[in-house]
């Protein structure tokens, strides 16, 4: 597998919208999906290749391999890369990440303590599991509120984030709505009582205010191509037409023009093996500390490993043919293909969920409701036969979990270095 790294900047206002079933508005999201960002390259392959009107399941060559075959291409979401960094706005290279749904941050002032007046986000997975295994109660506070007394109560922080120099930044991409009128055709003039606003995606930002310097909104994201020739042949096909995309809707309306980088991506600083020894040893302390309360009944760390399923894109899940937003040790063990661990179990899940449509360009149809477990969701599992885990797990970070992760649904992280942040250390 070949994973390229894709940074899209903003030409001009991006409408990546989604409708919600049932629903007569269109919002737009605050990041490019993996699906919006799939059906960009493969109109712009069809046009210049010709083949629009072409049976593509029967047509061979790189494109069905590349959207079309049993192992298709991955196309991950591109999430915003604007930060603020020493009170002046940029984009960073680092990777972007969804953090954990078990994150908090104060009520009164959240964010993460590098912005300024956020009070830091901590995580809560490793406490409330230690806390329930002492059955002992559990509730999370802000302890600068608590010195300063204030309103000491947390709450879940959603945020994309990164890590530069040790400290972490949150992103989002800021919104405004666009104002049109209808046209009527026959007169090419002003339609009566047609009048209408979409919502966009900024395609610029203040970068210092005190210069009245702008800059292009940049969003970073990444392709998994299985086959090496293939993946650089997409690379030169990206680079020779790195203007010509267009993303979201109402592109003839002038908006959804971008440029699109590429280079070849990185193996990640850490193995999933590094990972889940850094988690465990973080666990192991924490339960040491939790004793000061009582005495364990059983020690359920005994002889067992656990780690962390993240999800960093929305999800769509089934189980026995049912949806679900739970990710069971059974459905783990047919994703990863380890069939023989009778010992994996899954203790913890923090997950919620939404409904998804979209509309399908190549088919003229509306896409299937479906029912998706949102990115940030936590899975934690132990097992007593870690060994058996580790390449798998490398193996599920690639390609996902669940369906339509050629979409860039079901991506995974296995134990994000965020629930190692404790209430004492927010960040």
């Amino acid at each position: 597998m070949t994973r390229l790294e894709l940074t899209i900047t903003a030409l001009s206002p991006l409408a990546p919208g989604r409708q919600k079933p049932g629903g007569s508005v269109s919002e737009v999201e605050n990041y490019i999906s993996g699906s919006v960002l799939r059906g960009a390259i493969a109109s712009q392959i069809l046009q210049l290749s010709g083949q629009q009107s072409a049976n593509l399941a029967e047509d061979g060559g790189n494109f069905q391999t590349l959207f079309l075959g049993g192992n298709p291409a991955i196309f991950g979401n591109a999430y915003p890369a604007v930060t603020k960094i020493d009170n002046e706005s940029t984009d960073v290279s680092q990777q972007i990440k969804v953090l954990p749904a078990t994150a908090v941050s104060s009520k009164t002032n959240p964010g993460f303590t590098s912005s300024g007046g956020g009070h830091g986000v901590f995580d809560t997975l490793i406490d409330a599991f230690c806390a329930a295994a002492y059955n002992q109660p559990y509730d999370p506070s802000d302890p600068k509120a608590i010195a300063q007394g204030t309103n000491p109560q947390v709450e879940t922080y959603n945020s994309f984030y990164s890590k530069v120099k040790d400290k972490y930044y949150s992103h989002d991409a800021t919104s405004r709505f666009l104002t049109r009128v209808g046209i009527n055709r026959r007169r090419a003039t002003a339609e009566e009582e047609i009048l209408y606003s979409v919502q966009v995606l900024n395609e610029s930002f203040l970068k210092n205010t005190k210069t009245d310097e702008w800059d292009k909104v940049v969003f970073r994201g990444f392709v998994v191509v299985p086959d090496e020739t293939l993946a650089e042949a997409l690379q030169r096909f990206i680079e020779r037409n790195s203007y010509n995309f267009r993303i979201g809707g109402s592109a003839s309306r002038g908006l959804g023009k971008v440029k699109i980088a590429v280079s070849k991506g990185q193996a990640p600083a850490k193995s999933v093996e590094y990972r889940i020894e850094e988690f465990n040893k973080a666990l192991q302390k924490r339960w040491e500390l939790w004793a000061v309360f009582c005495k364990y009944k059983y020690d359920l760390l005994a002889n067992r490993i656990y780690f962390t399923l993240d999800l960093q894109s929305d999800a769509i899940l089934s189980e026995n043919w049912q949806r679900t937003t739970v990710v069971s040790a059974d459905m783990l063990k047919d994703f990863a293909n380890v069939k023989d661990d009778s010992s994996l179990e899954i203790h913890i899940a923090y997950s919620s969920y939404e409904y998804r449509s979209g509309w399908n360009s190549a088919w003229g149809l509306m896409k299937d409701v479906e029912l998706v477990t949102n990115k940030g969701s936590v899975y934690l599992f132990s097992t007593s036969e870690p060994e058996k885990w580790y390449a798998a797990l490398e193996i599920i970070e690639e390609q996902g979990i669940g369906d339509r992760t050629c979409e860039g649904f079901g991506q995974v992280e296995v134990c994000n270095e965020f629930h190692k942040i404790f209430r004492e250390d927010a960040k």
